[in-house]
C-alpha cells in the first residue's frame, strides 16, 4: 500500500509526556491508517473508513480510560 500521501495527525488524547500515543491518516481514499508514535515504522493498521466511523463511535460510548 503506498502511503506517501498520508497525513498523520496524532490523537487529541495523546499528551506530551511521549506516553500512549496514536496518529491516524484518514486522508486517503478507501482507508484509514492506524500507527503508534512511538514506532512509526513497526507497522501501521488499516480500516475501511466504516470500520474506523465504528470503532471511534463505540470509543466516545465507552470514554476513556484513564
Amino acid at each position: 500500500m503506498d502511503m506517501t500521501d498520508a497525513r498523520w495527525r496524532k490523537s487529541t488524547y495523546s499528551g506530551t509526556n511521549g506516553g500512549s500515543c496514536v496518529e491516524v491518516a484518514d486522508n486517503l481514499t478507501g482507508v484509514v491508517l492506524v500507527r503508534d508514535t512511538k514506532d512509526r515504522d513497526g507497522g501501521t493498521l488499516a480500516f475501511t473508513p466504516a470500520s474506523w466511523a465504528g470503532f471511534v463511535e463505540l470509543a466516545k460510548e465507552i470514554g476513556p480510560t484513564a
